[in-house]
């Protein structure tokens, strides 16, 4: 399968340039809106809660941190989610091309995943601004985001893949993961600081293999603190043990996709 994606790369990279061009077709501001749409979000959870709900970090003065704190947490779950929820429908909004074109299947959730990791380093590009209007300059724990970057993506991979051969026979997969992602995300100390749960709640956060990556793109890009490894080593586990799951899940699967779709 890797043989042949690396076959397949210039197909692969090609269809990636035409995915970012295509969504946002005679579109004036084109792909700013990749930036535009998660911003926005941020800075209305910003608002609302550090202004209107007065919501403030513990341990600091700085009028800047909850944003801040909220937008890194905020860019580590959008990476997360889009591929994640893409790649487990790609396979079914692709079922033209899988029927018209041979090509290695694999490439669908991979191009999917290239997009992501591009609207991510403008979306990160878009925040470094942001966080020097602020008055902000992260310092050199920034050198640990590409970790985090990895992390994000071989769970997001996994998951995405094994979900999507299973959204493929089973519809109900993707309704049930849009309800699941929702819950995940407010288990996943983004607006909120991690130690403001209720002690018989903590283990949720620990159980969560997300919260460790928040937490590494929190302590680089606002507190400059270096992440505990030990803290990693379940999401390095899961992204391993779901992309190698996703592999051999895949492969099985792969011979009926195209006669299920």
């Amino acid at each position: 399968m890797f043989r042949s994606l690396w076959q397949y790369r210039h197909f692969i990279m090609s269809s990636i340039r035409g995915d970012l061009k295509g969504r946002f077709v005679r579109s004036r501001l084109g792909g700013l809106w990749f930036i535009l749409h998660p911003l926005a979000q941020a800075v209305i959870f910003s608002i609302v809660l550090s202004e209107v709900l007065k919501a403030r970090l513990p341990d600091t003065d700085s009028p800047a941190a909850y944003p801040i704190y909220l937008l890194s947490g905020m860019a580590a779950w959008t990476l997360f989610s889009e591929i994640l929820m893409r790649s487990m429908t790609v396979f079914i909004e692709q079922a033209p091309v899988m029927k018209k074109i041979a090509f290695p299947r694999l490439c669908l959730p991979v191009i999917v995943g290239g997009t992501a990791l591009i609207n991510h380093l403008l979306l990160l590009i878009a925040l470094f601004i942001i966080f020097i209007f602020l008055g902000h300059i992260p310092g050199r724990a920034l050198v640990l985001l590409p970790i985090g970057i990895i992390l994000i993506a071989a769970i997001g991979f996994g998951l995405g893949v094994i979900l999507g051969v299973m959204n493929v026979f089973i519809r109900d997969v993707a309704q049930i993961m849009m309800i699941v992602l929702q819950l995940w995300y407010w288990l996943t100390p983004i607006v909120y600081p991690a130690n403001v749960l209720p002690e018989e709640y903590s283990f949720i956060l620990r159980l969560n293999p997300i919260t460790p990556i928040v937490a590494l793109y929190q302590d680089a890009l606002l507190f400059n603190k270096w992440p505990s490894p030990e803290g990693l080593i379940m999401p390095a586990v899961l992204g391993f043990v779901s992309m190698a799951f996703a592999m051999i899940f895949f492969r099985r699967a792969s011979p009926e996709l195209v006669d299920v779709l």
